[in-house]
């Protein structure tokens, strides 16, 4: 038998067939142990795969989450940025890993129903059948080790009674052997009682004798069967669900490599439309579209004429001369600074008092006072006086459209002609707006001729529908569509109109340089061509014919006609006035005692505050004078 076991050892390792039930008949126990190992690998096989997917969905969520954060806004600034191809690249790249992000999500959801959903219930499954097993086995190593229990006992116990009887026999022989003993006493001590005594103790030697031999049959035939049918056969069983366990892991690891592989031809491709959008930049382009998008059609200013200072000298000095010089270099001083003003600082320079503002009275009351406190005294310069400071040039007025053109760009405030714009983007805006409006008339014409169409159908076949329902709808795109074509033709004057005065200004530019290349050498030609058609801020200005012959009149009266038009100051809070204030100088306000105004502009550091009264009626008061309340939701009366 052990060569047999042997020889099969020797074809186990050659075949690599090795039978669990009979090369480890013995080891019970170690397979108990290793089954239990392999359950726990699965399990942790399983955890495994689970937490890389729990990786991959959070990777997914955040590559679409930084996607999603990069994305362009809509109604933003960003829109804008679209037209460079860095930009358009970018939205591409970032869309393709959106679509990335999504092939990490299908790596996990693969992983979660191939592997983890299918690991997690074989491993409840495995645990059952290898419960099941190990309880047999438990049973025949139980049953074995019961029979064998019962072979011992009958084995001490017949040896027990032959060593009684063996006792008996001797003493039995003794008693009889002995020449010293008489007839009588033999037959006194040794009587039929003792020999029956010694016949009794073979007779039950005998019967262990038979009870041992029966047990030992019956055990050396349950152990054979024990370890040559139970045994193998549970081991057997055993050992296919073990295999099955690692057939099973192995084709876990199998799916786990081709569910990341089935992806990657996406990945690629994703990684491919990546490169595409990273070769689609443009460098050329883009300078080109810079140009496109900022590009106001305007000349370079001319030269700058010569002024002949030299002929105040010759003039005998007077006050009024004085304050003309005076008030010249103040002009060319603040035409320097004039575009970098916003209208409310603006205001605030012409209206400001230039006085420090008067002390608050040592009285609460009026009375404390003889005269009421003192209100600034009159500025040096009237408002005239800065007016003519303000508009003593063409330039200036220039400045002033350019400043109320760039505050209406700002405040969103376009006119519908887009002339508050340079000509060039004019002509841009034009054109969109053209090409927009047709393409609202070709959808327009495409529903029409759809409804038409139905009509006819509904003429033919009454039954499919009333052709007369139909009619409000074409009337309805008929008056849509004239409106559109209305609109297509105001916008198409006005591009005509741009693009002529686009062309003429092209031709009186080359005249312009070859008057110039012609001139070289000599004194700067005067030239007003560059002033008149530039502003400041790359805004559009008026046509320099009609302002050459307007007076200072007209100038100041245009030049109340530009802030008219703007919105009057918010108001940022309310005050009381603490004293009376009788505001007679230039830009200050007279108030009463207890009077609640609006304050529109706080103090600036020289003792002043703006405030308001009604729609036309502001000015200065002495920040000593009232207590403020700012309040953001203030209105105004």
């Amino acid at each position: 038998m052990h060569s047999n076991r042997g020889l099969s050892r020797r074809n186990c390792l050659d075949t690599m067939s090795c039978s669990w039930g009979t090369e480890l008949w013995d080891q019970f126990d170690n397979l108990e142990k290793h089954t239990q190992w392999g359950i726990e690998f699965l399990e942790r096989y399983t955890k495994f795969v689970k937490e890389r997917s729990e990786i991959e969905l959070s990777y997914a969520k955040q590559i679409r989450n930084l996607s999603k954060k990069y994305q362009l806004k809509k109604n933003s600034k960003e829109e804008e940025e679209f037209k460079y191809t860095t930009s358009r690249a970018f939205l591409m790249t970032l869309n393709e890993l959106n679509d990335y992000a999504g092939q990490h999500e299908v790596i996990a959801e693969n992983l979660s129903t191939q592997i983890i959903a299918e690991l997690s219930r074989y491993t409840q499954e495995l645990k059952a059948e290898r419960k099941s097993h190990f309880h047999d086995g438990r049973r025949a190593q139980q049953h074995i080790e019961n029979s064998w229990k019962q072979l011992e006992s009958s084995k001490r116990r017949f040896e027990r009674d032959c060593k009684e009887a063996d006792r008996a026999q001797h003493y039995f022989d003794k008693m009889d052997a002995d020449i010293n003993v008489t007839k009588a006493d033999v037959e006194k001590r040794c009587s039929l009682k003792a020999k029956q005594q010694a016949q009794m103790r073979h007779q039950v030697a005998e019967d262990s004798k038979n009870e041992y031999l029966t047990y030992l049959q019956k055990f050396n035939k349950d152990q054979h069967e024990h370890y040559y049918a139970l045994i193998p056969h549970i081991f057997q069983r055993i050992q296919e669900m073990e295999e099955r366990r690692v057939g099973r892991v192995r084709e876990s690891m199998r799916v786990y490599t081709e569910v990341e592989r089935k992806v990657l031809p996406i990945v690629s491709k994703c990684l491919d439309g990546m490169t595409k959008a990273a070769e689609s930049i443009e460098p050329k382009m883009d300078s080109k579209q810079v140009v496109e998008s900022y590009k106001s059609g305007f000349e370079p200013p001319g030269d700058v004429e010569f002024e002949d200072y030299s002929v105040s000298m010759k003039r005998a000095v007077s006050e009024s001369s004085f304050l003309n010089a005076r008030g010249e270099s103040r002009r060319r001083s603040r035409s320097k600074l004039w575009p970098l003003l916003k209208r409310n600082k603006l205001m605030s320079l012409l209206a400001s008092p230039r006085q420090p503002p008067p002390p608050p009275p040592t009285s609460p009351s009026p009375d404390g006072l003889p005269n009421g406190p003192q209100s600034p005294q009159q500025p040096k310069e009237p408002l005239s006086q800065r007016l003519n400071d303000f508009m003593g040039t063409k330039h200036k007025m220039h400045c002033l459209r350019s400043l109320k053109r760039g505050l209406s760009l700002k405040l969103g405030t376009g006119q519908e002609d887009y002339s508050h714009l340079p000509p060039e983007q004019r002509r841009k805006k034009l054109q969109a707006k053209l090409n927009d409006i047709n393409k609202d008339i070709q959808k327009e014409m495409d529903q029409r001729d759809a409804l038409t169409k139905m009509k006819d159908v509904y003429i033919k076949n009454p039954h499919l529908g009333d052709p007369d329902s139909i009619d409000p709808r074409l009337e309805e795109i008929t008056q849509s569509l004239e409106k559109l074509q209305l609109e297509a033709q105001k916008f198409e004057g006005w591009l005509t109109e741009v693009e002529r005065k686009l062309l003429e200004k092209g031709s009186e530019s080359q005249r312009r340089q070859s008057s110039h290349f012609d001139s070289q050498g000599n004194t700067p030609l005067t030239n007003n061509y560059g002033q008149s058609r530039e502003s400041p801020d790359g805004s559009y200005t008026e046509d320099p014919s009609t302002e050459t012959t307007m007076q200072f009149k007209s100038r100041s009266t245009e030049f109340d006609e530009e802030f008219d038009e703007e919105e009057p100051l918010p108001t940022i809070g309310t005050c009381k006035a603490l004293y009376p204030f009788e505001g007679q100088n230039e830009g200050t306000i007279s108030m009463a005692e207890s009077e609640m105004l609006y304050v529109i502009e706080e103090d600036k550091g020289d003792g002043w505050t703006r405030v308001r009264r009604n729609e036309d009626e502001e000015g200065y008061v002495p920040t000593s004078y009232i207590k403020l309340f700012l309040d953001t939701n203030a209105k105004d009366p």
